[in-house]
């Protein structure tokens, strides 16, 4: 395989015959940029790792419109919870974003191989409970805070992380879903803090200005409780 699972921390615990198993019940797929990998009520008889490209995870409201519940990277394992419901469907659709490879690996033996890993299971639960962690701040955000503070705490989010400019994972509509605000709303204020001397916007890349300025806004609706001091 040309991506090292041992990279990923599910992985990086087993020990070679272990790891061997993995590599023999798994494989490598390619998806084409707007490629649909399952749709929600799909079986879900196997979970999967993004090694290029980016997977996004939605579902669609009756009116059909399009809510992005998460954004996968490279590196990034999804879907592996369900391998413990008994016959699990997939509860989003998941569509490539951009030309994207995959790892996708088979539950049933996964789960054979678990039984014989106990870091390997403690990984896994470690990584489910801090996904469940920060849905959980998310269902906050999305319900206690308004859209400026949620496009705010994003931005000041990634610039925190990185120390430098900020490119969009996503396009903007996507982000938009997201963060549960319309696209024009999410453009407005962008289109606000640039003229605040926040941020400057170019493209898909965005220059943090006054990073203070960009925290305190985050900080004031209640999703930012960082400090900008070391």
């Amino acid at each position: 395989m040309p991506f090292n699972l041992r990279q990923t921390y599910l992985f990086a615990r087993l020990d070679d015959d272990q790891f061997q198993q993995v590599t023999e019940f798994s494989r490598t797929i390619k998806l084409n940029d707007g490629q649909m990998l399952f749709q929600a009520g799909d079986a879900a008889d196997r979970f999967f790792l993004v090694t290029t490209g980016q997977i996004k995870l939605y579902r669609l409201a009756m009116n059909g419109n399009e809510k992005v519940i998460e954004i996968i990277s490279p590196g990034h394992t999804f879907a592996e919870a369900l391998m413990f419901l008994e016959s699990p469907g997939f509860p989003v659709n998941a569509t490539a974003m951009g030309t994207t490879e995959l790892v996708t690996i088979d539950n049933a033996q996964f789960l054979t191989m678990l039984r014989g890993s106990v870091d390997t299971c403690f990984r896994l639960m470690a990584d489910m409970s801090q996904r469940l962690k920060l849905l959980i701040k998310e269902i906050d955000d999305l319900t206690l805070q308004s859209a400026t503070g949620r496009v705010a705490g994003f931005l000041w989010g990634k610039w925190d992380a990185v120390g430098a400019n900020i490119e969009l994972e996503a396009p903007k509509g996507v982000l938009a879903s997201r963060l549960s605000v319309k696209p024009e709303t999410f453009s407005r204020i962008l289109h606000n803090f640039s003229e605040q001397n926040l941020i400057k916007v170019k493209g898909g890349n965005i220059t943090v200005l006054d990073p203070e300025g960009l925290h305190a806004h985050a900080e004031s609706a209640g999703i930012c409780g960082g400090s900008l001091s070391p």
